[in-house]
């Protein structure tokens, strides 16, 4: 009989601690959501105490979701349990989630305290975070540089102060596949009352062996694998969902694992969590990337046609990807739009679905036919929407490879209309750095990125930046539009519009 792991998303706390990223409390709801749709047991929605924005995320999650445990991290400090379970309390299935650092070097250098204080301290946290809820996780920070002994000191005494899932961190992602399972074994052999709770792994990929770490924990008795969409976090990330899940579903016949994921929500997440966080998926990404599902040697072609699964372990249908079951265009109505929404996994209020129907008709009258990849990028856009305190009235652009490149920008600020000129490095910097004048600011550019959302001439056109003031932490915005200069302009203005929403 095979054994169900439990899958614990952090993709919206250690995820959101990828450099760069910063969600808003509706962009965490969307992808909340999205994580109850995939089907994870357990989603960490933030720590608390590390800022208002923070808390007040965990808290609007908290009462949204309904079938997913919602969890906060916080340290082992009563201070900071208090305000966890201030964000979780309204979940109908809370969690609070403390942690302790227990490797020597930690200990000498960041917590300036000994075994015995540590292990003292991690009971004695444990037992009053549990006067709140019955669901305590706790975490040993950097177990995987941790002498094992001592680990088993203090993994029995959270358990007996009434922790219910024991957590073992690869912090900095130092072990191997075989060290670190055996790590996990030595502490099912070796911690009295064990059998009572769950074994949890938090691998992270800074040596590239994040999943493998994590599937020689499951190998060697875990019982939860904590991971992240796409591997975001700290540095190089964490152990990645849809590359674990995938490998338990692919290989099932060597792991005899069962868990409640819906891969066919895989994609669909992947996507959605890249477009809000600015994170591009690299293009030989497993699982999800673009070239996963594609061949270009002649011999792979040939094998593909004649019995797919010769070069393809698992198909592209069980994670989301599947053909356009039907073509739409200006000529569609209402009616088969709404249909094309609800099968690709979509449930909207009729007010969002009003407005993507009108960004798909406009976009309709570009293209001649509109691709499920096109509707899924109009949806979302609708996602990072915020207060526009600055709205794109027009722009005109004047630029060749013979003349200085010139924006005109007129902008829509509280019914007054701005209007302002500039040149630049080509006609995208012109326009940014007449957009700067517009409104009286002076920005920096930290990263800008475009892609195809689709193929052809009359592709959709998707634009990311980053921007920063005066050496401030970066703000994303997004654009989209089947001309690239105004992709750009929107999503200058949507970072532009963030920093400001967030300032007042």
């Amino acid at each position: 009989m095979s054994k169900r792991i439990k899958i614990f998303d952090t993709t919206l706390r250690d995820g959101e601690q990828t450099p760069g990223v910063n969600l808003n409390i509706q962009e965490k709801l969307e992808i909340a959501k999205q994580l109850e749709k995939l089907g994870v047991d357990v989603m960490e929605a933030g720590f608390a105490i590390a800022s208002p924005g923070d808390f007040e995320a965990i808290k609007a999650v908290a009462a949204e979701i309904k079938n997913v445990t919602v969890a906060s991290l916080c340290r082992a400090v009563e201070k900071d349990i208090d305000r966890a379970w201030e964000a979780v309390k309204n979940a109908v299935s809370p969690r609070i989630h403390t942690f302790i650092a227990t490797s020597d070097i930690h200990m000498k250098y960041k917590l300036k305290m000994s075994e015995d204080e540590v292990l003292e301290r991690a009971a004695a946290m444990v037992k009053y975070a549990k006067k709140y809820c019955s669901d305590i996780e706790f975490s040993a920070e950097d177990a995987g540089r941790s002498r094992p002994e001592f680990l088993y000191r203090i993994f029995e005494a959270v358990i007996a102060a009434g922790a219910t899932c024991i957590n073992i961190p690869d912090t900095v992602g130092y072990t191997t596949p075989f060290e670190f399972g055996n790590l996990v074994k030595g502490i099912k052999e070796n911690v009295k009352g064990i059998e009572k709770v769950d074994i949890s792994v938090h691998c992270h990929n800074d040596l590239g062996m994040a999943v493998a770490n994590t599937l020689a924990a499951v190998e060697n008795g875990a019982t939860q694998i904590e991971c992240t969409i796409n591997g975001l976090g700290e540095r190089a990330g964490n152990a990645s969902l849809e590359e674990v899940v995938m490998a338990l579903t692919t290989r099932k016949n060597y792991y005899n694992i069962t868990h409640n994921i819906d891969t066919t929500q895989i994609y669909r997440t992947s996507k959605l969590v890249s477009s809000l966080t600015g994170v591009l998926v690299q293009p030989n990404k497993a699982v999800v990337g673009a070239n996963a599902f594609a061949h270009e040697s002649g011999i792979h072609q040939h094998g593909i046609l004649n019995e797919k699964s010769t070069y393809e372990i698992m198909t592209p249908e069980s994670i989301g990807l599947s053909q356009n079951k039907m073509v739409l265009g200006k000529l569609s109505g209402r009616h088969a739009f709404e249909d094309r929404l609800k099968e690709m996994g979509y449930t909207l209020d009729q007010e969002a679905i009003n407005k993507a129907f009108e960004k798909f008709k406009e976009l309709a009258d570009k293209k001649k036919v509109v691709l499920d990849d096109d509707i899924q990028a109009l949806v979302e856009e609708r996602v990072s929407q915020i207060p526009e305190m600055y709205q794109l009235v027009s722009f005109q652009i004047n630029s060749g490879n013979k003349v200085i490149s010139t924006a005109v920008i007129e902008l829509n600020r509280e019914n007054s209309v701005i209007t302002e000129a500039a040149t630049g490095d080509g006609p995208v910097d012109a326009a940014f750095n007449a957009i700067e004048r517009a409104i009286g600011m002076e920005l920096k550019l930290v990263d800008y990125n475009l892609r195809a959302v689709t193929g052809g001439k009359d592709a959709l056109g998707e634009v990311t930046v980053k921007v920063a003031k005066n050496g401030g932490k970066p703000f994303i915005g997004r654009g989209i539009s089947t001309d690239i200069i105004e992709a750009s302009v929107k999503a200058y203005l949507n970072a532009i519009n963030r920093m400001l929403s967030e300032i007042s």
